[in-house]
């Protein structure tokens, strides 16, 4: 397994010289990799997840195209100690559960590993042959939607011309950890397959047979080892992608790559959901980040989105996010922490980020976009704060001032940024919509909206600038090169510096195959800027440039060497699959394409935008601003203009006839 983490490691590097794709397209939301297309040996990771357990699936094929696998596990309801931000217990397991297989007693030689398939479980299929057996083997890799545990289905289908006799060995290894390195004491890991003596099973030419293992977790003082029922498990998984992917939030247009990974990014954005004590959380994933919120991954990135998924584990969780916050907020305005952790228990946070923006914003904008009054009435307080906090924090320019920002000092940000001005300055004008729809003197959302007014100027006084020959902004004072949330502005609608600030961000000092750098002449990439850019870049009206290195992005990270989901960074973390930034990925469409802004509670309006080379796109089952599900498909009229057709319940609600990039106002 050493040998699969080292290559891991360099995997970044790879996929900076990818030229080729290794993927290709399965079906709606799923990718296949057939062996014979690429260089061999290929290794990658993906990390999928339940309400209990997740687990980082590192698996490769090797030269002789035999399959490997490590499983890295966690249980966010373990706690180690010391109890910190990274203390979900996380073992390894990498027991070989065909060991020792044999047919017709005679041990059968390795698989030849064909293609792996990735739809929201990992399947690997190929051929067991020689010595007179022929097999063909598929193997399932999944976690347990509620369980502490993961999953693996294994179908055996003798494809030879004589009746065959199989043979699996019984496994059930049991790990126990030291008592004093857990918050609840001993932990137990068990490796099993759901048969206690030998599987046993002779197959006639043609015929199949299954057999199933998983591993699971537990408290030894408290717990016990329970009996998995495998094929159910793997049906409430299945039920849950085709729930996410096919159900809710569907987006159809003609570019096939954008259409799946879309599809595909809505189940990791919206699986890595834990129990806690605190209630259902969201959190980032990649080995670190269990059992605990952030104010951007959650509250900015994700939560804003759950509402137009409607899937009601998100939608609790983000409640989790805005009433675990609450507690936070004081009357001598200090700075809230970055993070609620060990399921609520624990906080972090040493210096201010620009948090209270980043909750206002996100906060704001799903409270208008959840439509329910009394939610907003939970939240309100919490929003109300942070917008007084971030008032208070205004320097002497104008803009709000922090000590850092999402980046925490990994790169320099000033004393005051863009980042956490333009939340800000977003979350004025949500809140003064929302402040309406709640019944708040008039006073409030007119002092909110000319604060916003006084702000945006603010930011185009102090940020606007020169940056290596292109009109754009200085991410902070004194900022001297490019910096890739120059885009930021784009998606709050302040376009005033469009142009010079999207020649820059497609710049050759910014732009590589995996999106932009955090900044030129570094070699450090985070996705997050990346997707903000796209979805300011479509937002403005650049659709065709947009388009254009979307299509390029897409390919790369749904059909490169690490697939299928967008990443966090690299070389930091190495391109893990954050669920978060899944999340932003399709507000690139939502946001950006569509141009979705919400009003009101049943109100919003859009600014779609239509791609030269594309005639039409839609986007059924959308649940923001709305008591039922609505359809939104945009299409060309052959007159030169859009036509924008919503339907509710079946039926066509609104029609318009419009520009691409005009704006109409909406109401449901």
């Amino acid at each position: 397994m050493r040998k699969i983490i080292l290559i891991i490691a360099l995997l970044g590097a790879i996929t900076l010289q990818a030229t080729e794709n290794r993927w290709k397209v399965n079906d709606s939301h799923s990718v296949q990799w057939d062996t014979s297309n690429g260089a061999l040996p290929y290794y990658d990771h993906i990390e999928m997840s339940g309400l209990r357990a997740s687990v980082v699936y590192y698996w490769g094929v090797d030269e002789k195209k035999q399959f490997h696998m490590d499983r890295h596990l966690v249980f966010p309801m373990l706690r180690t100690i010391p109890n910190n931000t990274h203390a979900s217990w996380m073992p390894r397991c990498d027991v070989d559960f065909l060991k020792g297989m044999t047919a017709n007693k005679r041990y059968i030689s390795p698989q030849q590993i064909k293609a792996v398939t990735i739809n929201g479980t990992l399947n690997v299929s190929g051929i067991v042959t020689g010595d007179g057996n022929d097999f063909e083997l598929t193997r399932m890799y999944f976690p347990s939607t509620k369980q502490t545990a993961v999953c693996e289905k294994y179908i055996i289908k003798n494809i030879g011309k004589k009746k065959e006799t199989v043979l699996v060995p019984a496994i059930h290894q049991v790990r126990t950890t030291n008592k004093e390195d857990g918050t609840r004491g001993s932990y137990c890991l068990v490796a099993r397959t759901e048969f206690q003596e030998d599987f046993k099973k002779t197959l006639e030419p043609g015929e199949s047979t299954s057999f199933y293992c998983s591993v699971q977790a537990f408290a030894l003082a408290d717990e016990k080892e329970i009996a998995m029922n495998v094929e159910e498990e793997l049906e409430k998984r299945e039920a849950y992608v085709d729930e996410v992917t096919m159900k809710k939030l569907t987006f159809s247009c003609p570019n096939q790559t954008i259409q799946t990974l879309f599809q595909m990014s809505k189940i990791r954005a919206s699986e890595s959901i834990f129990y806690t004590q605190g209630g259902l959380m969201h959190a980032p994933g990649g080995e670190s980040y269990y059992a605990a919120m952030w104010c951007n991954d959650q509250a900015e990135y994700v939560n804003p989105f759950f509402p137009f998924l409607g899937y009601d584990k998100g939608n609790e969780s983000a409640m989790t996010t805005w009433l675990s916050y609450l507690k936070y907020i004081n009357p001598e305005y200090k700075f809230v922490p970055w993070s609620i952790i060990c399921g609520g228990d624990d906080v972090f946070g040493p210096f201010d980020r620009g948090d209270a923006a980043m909750l206002a914003y996100g906060a704001s904008r799903y409270c208008l976009e959840r439509g329910d009054k009394e939610i907003a009435e939970q939240v309100w307080p919490l929003i109300e704060w942070c917008l007084e906090y971030c008032h208070r924090k205004l320097n002497k320019n104008g803009v709000v001032a922090s000590d850092a920002d999402e980046l925490e000092h990994r790169l320099p940000s000033g004393d005051a940024n863009l980042c956490t001005s333009s939340l800000y300055y977003d979350a004025l004008l949500s809140s003064a919509w929302l402040s309406e729809e709640l019944g708040k003197s008039k006073k409030e959302a007119e002092i909110y909206r000319l604060q916003a007014a006084e702000l945006r100027q603010n930011i185009d006084k102090f940020f606007h600038s020169t940056v290596e020959g292109y009109d754009t902004y200085r991410y902070y004072e004194g900022n001297d090169v490019l910096r890739s949330w120059i885009c930021i502005p784009l998606t709050m609608g302040i376009y005033d510096r469009a142009e010079g600030t999207l020649q820059a961000m497609f710049s050759p000092q910014l732009w590589t195959e995996n999106g932009m750098l955090s900044q030129s002449g570094d070699k450090i990439f985070w996705d997050r800027s990346t997707l903000y850019g796209f979805r300011g870049a479509f937002a403005a009206g650049y659709a065709d440039k947009a388009l254009e290195y979307l299509k390029k992005f897409s390919t790369i990270r749904l059909l490169g060497e690490h697939v299928p989901y967008v990443v966090e960074a690299w070389p930091e973390g190495g391109q893990r699959h954050l669920a978060a930034e899944s999340g932003l990925y399709c507000r690139i469409i939502t946001e950006g394409l569509l141009g979705f802004r919400p009003t009101g509670f049943r109100s919003f309006t859009l600014t779609p935008q239509m791609p030269t080379e594309w005639n039409e796109y839609s986007l059924d089952n959308i649940y923001a601003c709305t008591d039922l599900p609505i359809n939104i498909e945009v299409f060309r009229n052959g007159k030169g203009k859009l036509l924008v057709r919503i339907e509710k319940n079946r039926k066509t609600i609104k029609t318009y006839t419009i520009k691409s990039g005009d704006t109409i106002k909406v109401k449901v």
